[in-house]
């Protein structure tokens, strides 16, 4: 069993930045891809970042490209989303997603683990 935990959430202004941090763990973790998904209310969840865990090649959505980063610690099985440049339109609750088959998919389904979620807030 894996079990994913987020964390690093907050309150922030527009412009502003936050470090979003998914701590993995397990004795079945072995991941392929690390994925980021966001849900704001009354909308479907949808992909936000991935990172393909071996080489490090990374994926994003167009709305945040150029804004957010993500990037791994293999030692720590923790993935991070660095979001700059934060606006309103980012606000949701935020979700970390492992996938254990190769592939980065932007697809939620297609991930196999899923943590609780952290809520990031961008105030105009």
């Amino acid at each position: 069993q894996v079990h994913v935990v987020e964390s690093g959430g907050g309150l922030v202004q527009t412009g502003g930045s936050l470090r979003l941090s998914c701590a993995a763990s397990g004795r079945t973790f072995n991941p392929y891809v690390m994925g980021w998904f966001r849900q704001a209310p009354g909308k479907e969840r949808e992909f936000v970042s991935a990172i393909d865990w071996r080489f490090s090649t990374t994926y994003y959505a167009d709305s945040v490209k150029g804004r957010f980063t993500i990037y791994k610690d293999t030692a720590k099985n923790t993935v991070y989303l660095q979001m700059n440049s934060l606006k309103p339109e980012d606000t949701a609750v935020y979700y970390c997603a492992v996938r254990t088959v190769y592939g980065l998919v932007v697809t939620n389904s297609q991930y196999d683990c899923w943590g609780q979620g952290t809520q990031v807030t961008v105030s105009s």
